[in-house]
């Protein structure tokens, strides 16, 4: 090969920010002259106050774009009953989180920030450590859940009471050619959505159209609904490491680097690819599982990126940013501490109509009755019902779970209370002052598969509700014990907890904190039959190949 001549490029090079940005403070900042240069000064407080305040925003609010995405699946001739019914929840939720009391979604996830510093940006050089406490002040002073495990031992954890440690990543760059500015992305990224990263590691025989989209087709089938569609799905092909892919994929399902070449070159910059983007899009609403129990809505949005590659590499990165989209740009200039504007007013994204317009009928279930009542009932419906529930609920997740099956592995009796009520795979966020309980959505479902057809069969879990599709035992136990898997939407959890869950009481393990036995009372709380007592569930139906794919 031909030596080639030194051609510089940034793997990733951003062009003008067209951000909307709010004042924070004009406090902190200031200009310094020294050996001939003009720098920046950033006060401790002003990382600090950016950083709660952008936590504060992502979890109450959305961006205006999301949100205008949300209103197109209602008024799209095309989408389905159930598509639109989820879109109308999403878009009373956000109404509900702008309200600052209530955080859009019960997992508040974990802090991340990506910041890029000039080279003419003067801190202490404490960073990490201001932005963190800004992390820590603002999960400790909101209404939002402590997520982060602490390891004590290898087997053992504890969680640190205060959603700490953040992850934090820092560069030394000159953001858009500004040596006086810092740039920062701010995340919050919760279980669901981060749990749908994957990497696979590829060879040259994908880069081909037919197959690529064939690929993609099987992978992003397999994301499921656990995560919490609509999704921003975004797909990387090729990258200089693996985890480079992977950071890739995670930036471009935020939508940070819309802005990069749409063409290569061959200096070997990466490069959004808009044909393929749209061609993945229109796989995602051929998929048939839309947004969330049927419809053409699984995706808002795609974006596929390519990058360099290792000759004997091909990563292919694939992640999303689910319902509860929560990022935010800022940046420190001269002139202040700014915050990318959210959208503070989602409720004018609510249509006219109602419930009843925008969706199939819906059955009234009574969790008042005993279990073999509500199972005979639930049992004249077919998968993808809507339902609307009212009365008890216990919830039980992960630890509670294990204790019980301990339980069982040591003799002892099925808990009345598993037999007697559905179980709601859950886990609440704070609760708010005068509030009966804190935002209080669904966890995914597929945790917890492991256990069902034991706990059937001593009587237990006979209905469960929670997100996302379940593994081939579940389908199987329920058929076999007469069982059923309800989904709840994922995502909704402010309007659930305003709307739909009236009394919260700790039932056993009250020391687990989040992760205890509940009983809750639910008004209205809606669900879709997902697995019945007959073998059906409705993910089934999703799993073969919508599109024959050629080249064009």
């Amino acid at each position: 090969m031909d030596m080639g001549e030194f051609d510089y490029t940034d793997l990733l090079p951003l062009g003008a920010d067209e951000t909307e940005y709010r004042l924070i403070t004009s406090e902190g900042v200031r200009k310094v002259e020294a050996a001939g240069r003009t720098f920046l000064e950033v006060d401790p407080e002003a990382l600090r106050l950016l950083t709660e305040t952008a936590v504060h925003d992502i979890s109450h609010f959305l961006r205006a774009s999301h949100l205008a995405q949300l209103r197109k699946i209602i008024e799209d001739p095309e989408s389905s009953g159930n598509d639109r019914f989820v879109a109308l929840d999403l878009l009373k939720n956000a109404s509900i989180s702008a309200g600052g009391v209530l955080p859009m979604c019960q997992d508040t996830g974990t802090a991340i920030v990506m910041g890029k510093r000039g080279r003419h940006v003067l801190t202490d050089g404490l960073d990490a450590e201001h932005i963190s406490r800004g992390v820590y002040d603002a999960y400790t002073k909101l209404n939002l859940r402590y997520s982060q495990m602490a390891p004590l031992t290898m087997w053992e954890e504890k969680n640190t009471g205060d959603n700490l440690p953040a992850q934090i990543e820092l560069y030394a760059e000159d953001p858009h050619g500004h040596p006086d500015e810092y740039k920062l992305l701010f995340m919050a990224k919760g279980g669901g959505s981060a749990n749908k990263s994957f990497l696979y590691q590829e060879t040259k025989a994908v880069l081909n159209e037919k197959r690529m989209l064939a690929f993609l087709e099987e992978k992003i089938r397999s994301l499921g609904t656990a995560a919490c569609p609509p999704y921003h799905l975004a797909v990387v092909v090729g990258g200089t490491s693996a985890e480079y892919a992977l950071k890739t994929a995670k930036y471009a399902s935020a939508r940070y680097l819309d802005s990069i070449p749409t063409e290569g070159s061959a200096s070997g910059h990466g490069f959004r690819d808009l044909d393929m983007e749209a061609r993945v899009f229109e796989l995602t609403q051929k998929l048939g599982i839309g947004a969330q129990f049927g419809g053409k809505y699984f995706c808002h949005d795609v974006r596929v990126i390519r990058l360099p590659r290792h000759g004997a590499s091909c990563p292919v990165a694939i992640a999303v940013s689910c319902s509860a989209d929560r990022q935010a740009l800022a940046k420190i200039t001269p002139e202040g501490v700014f915050l990318e504007k959210l959208e503070t007013d989602p409720a004018r994204y609510l249509p006219e109509t109602t419930d009843e317009h925008l969706s199939d009928d819906v059955v009234q279930v009574d969790l008042n009755r005993p279990m073999p009542e509500i199972l005979a009932e639930l049992t004249k419906y077919p998968v993808k019902t809507r339902l609307s529930l009212t009365g008890p609920l216990v919830v039980a997740r992960d630890i509670a779970h294990a204790k019980i099956a301990e339980l069982l592995d040591n003799g002892g009796e099925m808990p009345q209370y598993l037999k007697d009520h559905a179980v709601y795979y859950a886990g609440p966020a704070k609760t708010p002052e005068g509030y009966a309980s804190g935002s209080f959505g669904p966890t995914t479902a597929g945790r917890m598969d492991s256990y069902v057809g034991r706990f059937q069969a001593a009587g237990g879990s006979m209905v469960m509700l929670a997100k996302g599709n379940r593994s081939k035992q579940v389908t199987e136990a329920c058929q076999q014990h007469g069982g059923f898997y309800l989904g709840s939407i994922g995502g909704p959890a402010a309007r659930l907890a305003q709307d739909c869950i009236k009394k919260v009481e700790v039932l056993e393990y009250p020391e687990l904190g989040m992760e205890a036995v509940w009983k809750i009372e639910v008004v209205d709380f809606p669900a879709f039959i997902v697995v019945d007592d007959k073998g059906d569930d409705f993910f089934t139906d999703k799993t073969g190949p919508v599109l024959s794919i050629g080249r064009r």
